[in-house]
């Protein structure tokens, strides 16, 4: 059986008032743009990825993360612009190439927790239960009030004889994260709800969506956690060394020579990664001979007694001719901050400083010299 031709539509304005430049906003590392050309890309179903902007920074960002870009004209990029609209605009596009697709799957950047395998959930029901639309819920058993000449009234239960919450009829929100429609009724109708309409149910905490600096500080205390197990897509790994390849702890002899404990399984991953061809580099405040020899043996670059290293980064990244919004850095501590900032996957140790925390878009669950590495090398590889 063959299946439909999909594409996903990712509307990308470069305008918005609530958070400016909030589609190029970073959660958990990424831009949120980003975030949704990622899922996009995962979900085995999805054929093609398109981006409708009428920016040019995120025209660029969208082709790097690997999406299609249509570029609208300014009568769609107004607050008065409908979605419907950038849907249509691509469609026709496509159209012209003759590459309309069966389905269309409308996703939202401002909600950066979407998962490919609810993208493909939704795309099956809706060729298996004939839909003419599937939009993502989240099911709720909460109470509803609503107001009644000044007085509130329940609106899904009875005040008068309180119910369990398990024995109300279940409700379901709209999440607005994604609808997945059949294009024809789509352009016929010009909006995305025509036809039957049936709700892909998705986990409660995919429904965050991005409307104030507050939703975006949440979501990125959210993705510190819940990323734990996404691919990192990066092209150059960056990593401090005390307390990121050690547990922080030095031995010292009575001759005053200094000896740390390093994992044999990051050795294995940094090992792995550089077969790839990835560039990878310690860089160290400290100047010691350990460090030298961890970084000859791992066969990695090395920078030692680095008082600035914001400058040995960029020089360094410059020199292997990689942006620095495709590198991680991985630190344990407020010196790593400044370039944690700079890179577009700043990743911090389990047991970094509440600072180093804070400032990463990624909190790994091992702790430094316990793994930490080797994490971050599988979840890059894995990619």
């Amino acid at each position: 059986m063959t299946l439909p031709k999909v594409v996903a539509i990712i509307p990308a304005r470069g305008g918005s008032k609530g958070i400016p430049r909030k589609n190029l906003a970073k959660v958990g590392g990424r831009e949120l743009v980003v975030r949704a050309i990622e899922a996009c890309r995962d979900a085995a179903l999805v054929h093609t990825v398109v981006v409708s902007t009428d920016d040019q920074e995120i025209a660029q960002v969208a082709r790097s993360a690997g999406a299609e870009v249509v570029m609208r004209p300014d009568s769609l990029a107004t607050d008065t612009a409908s979605s419907e609209d950038a849907l249509i605009h691509v469609l026709d596009t496509l159209q012209h190439r003759g590459e309309v697709p069966e389905i269309t799957a409308f996703v939202q950047c401002t909600s950066p927790f979407i998962r490919a395998e609810d993208l493909d959930s939704a795309i099956t029901r809706l060729r298996e239960q004939s839909a003419s639309t599937v939009l993502s819920v989240t099911p709720s058993h909460r109470f509803i009030w609503r107001l009644e000449n000044g007085a509130l009234v329940g609106a899904n239960h009875s005040g008068l004889k309180r119910q369990r919450r398990q024995d109300l009829e279940p409700q379901y929100l709209e999440t607005g994260a994604f609808y997945v429609m059949q294009t024809q009724g789509l352009i016929d109708s010009q909006s995305r709800f025509f036809g039957k309409t049936i709700g892909q149910e998705v986990p409660d905490w995919t429904a965050l969506e991005i409307d104030s600096p507050a939703d975006l500080e949440l979501a990125r205390a959210v993705a510190s956690q819940r990323d734990s197990e996404s691919p990192i897509r990066v092209r150059a790994l960056i990593t401090d060394f005390d307390g990121v390849h050690t547990d922080d702890t030095a031995y010292l002899s009575e001759d005053g020579r200094e000896t740390v404990r390093v994992n044999r399984s990051d050795g294995m991953g940094v090992a792995l990664l550089r077969e790839t061809g990835i560039p990878i580099l310690i860089l160290s405040k400290e100047k010691n001979e350990v460090v030298s020899r961890r970084a000859e043996k791992l066969r990695v670059d090395v920078l030692q007694s680095v008082d600035k290293k914001l400058p040995a980064l960029i020089e360094w990244l410059e020199k292997v001719g990689v942006p620095a919004r495709d590198a991680a850095y991985v630190g344990n501590d407020i010196n790593d901050i400044e370039c944690m900032r700079h890179v577009g996957w700043p990743i911090a140790v389990a047991d970094a400083h509440p600072e180093v925390k804070r400032a990463a878009g990624l909190v790994l669950r091992s702790t430094g010299g316990n793994g930490a590495v080797r994490e971050v090398t599988d979840r890059v590889l894995r990619a």
